[in-house]
């Protein structure tokens, strides 16, 4: 069964992402869990690969660093959204599980 936006949600309430996530749905999960530095961490030491400079991106952009996200989003491949911050988390993670398989 693939993991689903609202169960992704709902694993929020435990103490430790579901196994099996990427680095980069991990550290979403932690930015849900508003733990910046865990999901930067991640997002940092996989730098280069599309889906987490995309988390990186909105990491950046979630803190107000704009002029950093700007250049993560263009790293990643995507545009800089101007929406909520956590209807674009919401998004990624739909993209993100969609693209795994999860």
């Amino acid at each position: 069964m693939s993991m689903t936006i609202s169960m992704f949600t709902e694993s929020l309430d435990e103490t430790t992402p579901p196994a099996g996530l990427s680095p980069a749905l991990t550290a979403l999960w932690w930015a849900g869990k508003s733990d910046w530095s865990a999901a930067h961490d991640i997002v940092q030491s996989h730098e280069g690969e599309p889906e987490c400079d995309w988390v990186h991106a909105w990491l950046h952009r979630r803190e107000g660093d704009l002029s950093n996200a700007r250049y993560w989003y263009r790293r990643a491949g995507h545009s800089m959204q101007h929406g909520e911050i956590m209807d674009e988390w919401r998004a990624i993670i739909v993209k993100l599980l969609s693209d795994s398989g999860y």
